[in-house]
């Protein structure tokens, strides 16, 4: 059976970040990918116009339906809105015991808040705990923890910051930073420094979505969570080389860049 992957996340009407993003990067990764959707935004290339969270009975209501009818090898976690979505959601995903990744969305690419600042405290306290891998940026850690990164050398300091609060494994995006994309995956005993070069293409919307995604994928394949982010990441780094322009902003990365017939 192929293998199946959740994403509880929130809707994207550009369809170049979130629900979409996750069920592109999915299918390009040869999964199933199903989703619960968590909110609704009005967004292009420009920002978000709008966001509407949904009931919490509405959200726990989807992930049972599919939970218990289909099942999941993989879950991942995007826009949570509310500290009440991000406790059902961390509820519903420590009853299901399969790995989960926590992408702990705080603020959109174009820097519209996506989670209410009541709701941090549940982040850290409910969601990280049962995150089998946790993938925050460099402005995702500072909220989280209050912990600057400046450099490659604050990499090790936000990693430990973050693994503070329980998750198994925390993947530290550098992509903020100037030089190569270096991004930090740690359990807080072993370490693997992940690097590529950084694409001068301003088209990257979408970047932690798809990510995130690709890391739930490959551990619904079996893989190891080494495996699965390096995997991921070049992937991710392909999808960045290939992002394309759409609308008059910033545009998406290409979650279907494997498939485009060379030129």
């Amino acid at each position: 059976m192929i293998p199946r992957v959740l994403t509880v996340a929130g809707s994207d009407s550009g369809g170049g970040a979130g629900v979409q993003a996750d069920l592109k990067t999915m299918l390009a990764l040869g999964v199933h990918g199903m989703s619960v959707i968590t909110a609704v935004t009005a967004q292009n290339s420009l920002g978000v116009q709008g966001a509407w969270e949904l009931p919490v009975e509405a959200v726990r209501a989807q992930y049972r339906s599919v939970v218990d009818d289909i099942g999941v090898q993989a879950v991942k976690t995007g826009m949570l809105a509310s500290a009440e979505l991000v406790e059902a959601v961390a509820e519903l995903i420590s009853s299901t015991g399969v790995p989960a990744v926590v992408d702990p969305v705080g603020v959109s690419k174009h820097g519209d808040p996506l989670l209410a600042a009541s709701a941090l405290d549940s982040v850290r306290g409910r969601l990280l705990p049962v995150a089998t891998v946790a993938t925050p940026n460099l402005d995702e850690v500072t909220q989280l923890t209050g912990v600057r990164v400046d450099s490659e050398g604050d990499l090790r300091r936000a990693a430990a910051a973050v693994l503070e609060y329980g998750p198994r494994w925390v993947l530290i995006k550098g992509g903020h930073l100037s030089g190569d994309a270096v991004d930090l995956l740690t359990d807080g005993s072993r370490e693997h420094w992940l690097r590529a070069p950084r694409h001068d293409n301003r088209h990257t919307h979408g970047t932690g979505c798809t990510l995130a995604s690709a890391v739930a994928s490959g551990l619904a394949k079996g893989l190891t969570v080494p495996e699965a982010v390096t995997r991921a990441k070049e992937y991710v780094t392909g999808a960045i080389a290939a992002g394309f322009p759409l609308g008059a902003g910033i545009g998406p990365v290409d979650h279907g860049w494997r498939f485009r017939s060379p030129k």
